[in-house]
């Protein structure tokens, strides 16, 4: 649980009706925005307040008229769902630049640059955003605010989301492991060669290329084929 002096208020309102929960801000700002959290580590206590600064807690009558049940945890999920998690100054600014940091490093792993067929660096990424002066948001999960993001960066980055397809053509030494690589990413294609090499079509982001080329050369010391399909 999260210790009472680091919590933050959770508050929903129905019906004329105010509920309180005291929060975990960081945990509470995940399941806010679709992420799986430890659910003991969420809350402050077990109860819902009328008033949790003053510790008035909420009859139980009133809390089943409007979550139909007395279980916390689903409770929880509706209030900071559908409610407002009041995050004091420094915690919002610590969250949006969490926020702004999980977007560059979005972009830059799944875009490319068409001219170069090659992704754009984060800082190049970090700086046309504070160009564009596009803010992080808080009341919108990361793949909500991708699109509009990009829209804008396309105004001084050349950005293209398509993907590559790379084959990759093991020895018969490798073949064996190579698999549970290959199988990391999207497999389009495999095939075995009467020598036992293994052949794989992988389609990946670009920012992913070099972890790729990594492992399989990692892997093979050097001993195999790599070769991007045009398309």
């Amino acid at each position: 649980m999260v210790k009472m002096e680091d919590a933050v208020i959770a508050r929903y309102e129905r019906n004329g009706e105010k509920f309180e929960l005291l929060v975990d801000p960081y945990l509470a700002m995940d399941l806010k925005n679709g992420k799986q959290i430890n659910f003991d580590d969420l809350l402050a206590i077990d109860r819902v307040f009328k008033d949790a600064n003053k510790g008035e807690e909420k009859p139980e009558d009133k809390v089943k008229e409007v979550f139909q049940t007395m279980e916390i945890i689903v409770i929880a999920k509706k209030m900071i769902s559908e409610g407002e998690v009041q995050l004091t100054t420094a915690q919002k600014r610590e969250l949006i630049d969490k926020r702004k940091h999980e977007l560059i490093q979005y972009i830059a792993v799944n875009a490319l640059n068409p001219q170069t067929n090659a992704p754009h660096p984060p800082q190049r990424i970090e700086n046309a955003l504070d160009e564009i002066k596009f803010h992080a948001d808080l009341t919108k999960s990361l793949m909500e605010q991708v699109p509009e993001a990009v829209k804008q960066l396309k105004k001084l980055l050349p950005i293209s989301f398509e993907k590559l397809q790379i084959a990759v053509k093991f020895p018969a030494l490798y073949s064996g492991k190579a698999q549970g690589i290959v199988r990391k990413f999207n497999l389009i294609k495999e095939e075995w060669g009467k020598d036992g090499s293994f052949l794989a079509l992988v389609e990946i982001p670009p920012g992913l290329k070099n972890q790729l080329f990594n492992e399989v050369n990692h892997l093979t010391k050097g001993d195999v084929e790599i070769k991007i399909i045009e398309k």
